[in-house]
């Protein structure tokens, strides 16, 4: 079912219960006052024969002697003597039960009942006579008032028919109102699905939760909108720098292959050429290698990380050093590591660390320092520090070196896709942290890393 047929019901649903609720309580509050009335008569009239039956024993046309004819009395009543034997009464003859005659006899006290006289339905009240003995029998027919119970019932319940079909009715036009915003909210939503275009926002107003969840969809259009940028950038970027290494590889192979293809022609490249050549298609591959796998850093969901966890980061660091200090053997690596304990991802912690340390490696020269240095940097963070002794960083360069395939004029002729410090970027924000570079007195660059507590 749709939403406006299931709010359709409920409302429906809801009042109907309620309809029914009071139309059998007014039912059964009817039938409650019409019975304490009927109580209340045959009460009253068996008082006023039971207090002076002598009076009802001489009877003209039903009625004894001085009797006020308007005084409303029930059409039925009879006296009973002691023995239960009728003595006088009214033209209609009750039928004198067992509980009458024990309670004629004394025996009983007043017993209200229901009899059949004619095929009608009448209550009796039977009440001992005080002075004297015998008993007064006074009946009323119930047959109009079941008749008006009846009728009550009846139009009660086309009342609630009558009121559960209006409350169906009404009930689907606030759900059309209400979800009138819902509609259009949809609308928008499969128009940007149709047409592709996450520029425009759905069109939002007023505070409640419909207009929650409209701003809601459009913070949501912005990131995706926002994500599809970047892929796209990624795609594009990494689609140029995979073309340098390709073609260069492309051209070398075509080389080889050619000189294979026609042995004539192989003095025109000779031994030491090709080792030259061989070795700069292993390099190639080895920098497409790297360039293939940073992209894949670059690009990684988050649905494939790593769990958070608290991480000791001195021990990632040092796990780090450990590793280019293998690749780099020319080199000093310091270390100065205060424990400092965070919440992150250590696998992704220690290539960022490792990505820092290749790049310092890289720029310094033969026997050169590396110093690493991890500390305090006031109650809420950690400061990583890397600091080489190699050329620097321009000052106009600085701002830019952590930007996705950045690389300045002077690293242009070096090995590199220039990623690795964007990755370095892209993980101390995902950590809530911040990366800056900066010159190292008095030659040199530091890139410092800073981390929450």
């Amino acid at each position: 079912m749709t939403l406006h047929t299931r709010l359709s019901l409920m409302v429906a649903c809801a009042v109907a219960a309620a309809v029914v609720v009071m139309a059998g309580a007014a039912l059964l509050t009817v039938a409650a006052l019409q019975a304490h009335q009927l109580e209340a008569a045959l009460n009253s009239d068996a008082r006023s024969i039971a207090a002076a039956p002598s009076e009802w024993q001489d009877i003209q046309e039903g009625m004894p002697k001085g009797y006020d004819h308007h005084k409303p009395l029930g059409p039925t009543w009879q006296l009973l003597d002691t023995d239960g034997a009728i003595v006088s009464g009214s033209a209609e003859v009750l039928p004198v039960t067992a509980a009458a005659k024990q309670i004629a006899a004394g025996q009983r006290p007043p017993f209200q009942e229901e009899v059949i006289i004619d095929g009608d339905h009448h209550q009796m009240l039977t009440v001992p006579v005080k002075y004297g003995g015998g008993a007064v029998q006074v009946a009323i027919n119930q047959e109009r008032t079941r008749d008006l119970l009846t009728l009550l019932a009846g139009a009660l319940a086309a009342v609630c028919v009558l009121g559960i079909a209006g409350a169906a009715w009404l009930g689907r036009v606030v759900a059309r109102a209400g979800l009138a915003p819902v509609e259009k909210l949809t609308e928008s939503v499969e128009q940007v699905a149709v047409t592709t275009d996450l520029t425009k926002p759905v069109e939002v107003s007023g505070v409640d939760e419909i207009a929650r969840l409209g701003r809601s969809v459009n913070t949501m259009l912005a990131a995706i909108d926002s994500a599809r940028r970047a892929q796209r950038t990624l795609v594009e970027d990494a689609g140029h720098e995979l073309r340098t290494p390709l073609t260069s590889i492309r051209t070398n192979v075509e080389l080889l292959l050619e000189v294979e293809r026609r042995p004539e022609l192989a003095h025109r490249l000779p031994p030491e050429e090709r080792a030259s050549l061989l070795e700069d298609l292993d390099a190639q591959v080895r920098e497409l290698a790297t360039l293939t796998t940073e992209l894949v850093e670059l690009a990684r969901e988050e649905t494939t990380r790593e769990d958070v966890e608290p991480v000791e980061l001195a021990d990632v660091v040092t796990a780090a050093a450990n590793r280019v200090r293998t690749r780099a053997p020319g080199l000093v690596f310091t270390t100065d590591l205060s424990p400092a304990t965070v919440m992150g991802r250590p696998g992704e912690l220690e290539r960022m660390v490792v990505n820092i340390l290749d790049n310092a490696a890289k720029w310094s020269p033969a026997g050169a320092t590396v110093a690493t240095a991890l500390r305090a940097d006031g109650p809420h963070w950690w400061a990583l520090t890397v600091a080489d002794e190699g050329p620097g960083i321009a000052a106009d360069d600085l701002p830019h070196v952590f930007d996705r395939f950045y690389r300045a004029p002077a690293a242009r002729s070096m090995p590199g896709s220039g990623l690795g410090l964007a990755i370095v970027a892209q993980t101390a924000t995902q950590h809530g942290g911040t990366v800056a570079a900066s010159a190292n007195e008095p030659h040199g660059t530091v890139v410092t890393v800073r981390l929450p507590r």
